[in-house]
């Protein structure tokens, strides 16, 4: 034990400063090397090599490292005291994700014809011309059918039933 103190004492302001670059925050860093200090006794007897100083910058290196990830999946640290509610909360997405999974079903309802012209302009924001070339169909079919394509989504997404069809005698 008195050995370990010997090698040990006269690394932990060292600890300090590397904890403290690694980290920058001074009480994490405290913590960092204490956390270190209780590995570092615990494992004494079953370390395998000499060099005591290497193999406790590598602990403390491990712990930081293994702090730094963790911190980053968890995000920055703020006290509910000191943060206002407009910086912790935020809007619900739920009715935006029901639209747009309604949105997907009614596209997915179009024929293929409005669907592919709807997705070309509205989406990939493709000109008439443009659209018709990709389609090899004439511009005045792809304003007929975009016009059809958006009536009819429409009325997918308002639950209007679709219009009967007339016979033509």
């Amino acid at each position: 034990m008195k050995d370990m103190m010997r090698l040990v004492e006269p690394l932990i302001p060292a600890l300090r400063r590397y904890a403290s670059g690694l980290l920058r925050d001074r009480e994490a860093a405290d913590d960092l090397v204490q956390d270190c200090l209780e590995r570092v006794i615990r494992g004494w007897p079953r370390r395998r090599n000499d060099d005591a100083r290497s193999w406790i910058f590598a602990i403390l290196h491990n712990l930081a490292m293994n702090r730094l990830k963790q911190r980053q999946r968890r995000g920055r640290h703020a006290p509910l005291d000191e943060t206002d509610e407009a910086s912790i909360a935020r809007p619900g997405d739920q009715e935006d994700r029901l639209r747009h999974r309604d949105l997907v079903r009614a596209l997915g309802d179009l024929s293929e014809e409005q669907r592919s012209v709807l997705l070309l302009v509205s989406v990939e924001d493709l000109s008439y011309a443009e659209t018709a070339q990709v389609l090899g169909i004439p511009v005045g079919t792809v304003m007929s059918r975009l016009s059809r394509g958006r009536d009819r989504l429409e009325q997918l997404l308002e639950g209007r039933p679709a219009p009967a069809l007339r016979r033509v005698k």
